[in-house]
């Protein structure tokens, strides 16, 4: 079998697309905007929030935990989700090197 598509770039570069895919979604933006305003939160919560069925959140999650950008927690019956602040950073440090490149770099292009 061949070589994953995947293999032709960095770690670093595949990393970041998966982050950005698990963000490609405006539920999953929506989920990360709730956990920042609340502590811990479980998954019934989340599910009030959004106008989605409450498989369709589960879903979100589970994409969201796949690519770390959250963790869960096993509390009872319930699981209780945080914002990974690891990932975030690797994103914020990504965003922050474009832009350090854009200001030092002559914009005469297009």
């Amino acid at each position: 079998m061949g070589a994953s598509k995947t293999d032709h770039f960095t770690d670093k570069q595949n990393e970041i697309a998966i982050l950005a895919k698990a963000l490609g979604h405006p539920a999953r933006i929506a989920i990360l905007e709730y956990l920042m305003t609340v502590d811990t939160c479980i998954c019934g919560d989340i599910v009030n929030e959004l106008p989605l069925a409450q498989p369709t959140v589960s879903q979100h999650l589970k994409e969201l935990k796949n690519a770390n950008l959250i963790k869960g927690n096993i509390e009872g019956n319930s699981i209780c989700y945080c914002i990974n602040e690891i990932e975030i950073d690797k994103m914020k440090s990504y965003f922050e090197n474009i832009s350090n490149a854009l200001s030092t770099k002559k914009l005469n292009c297009c």
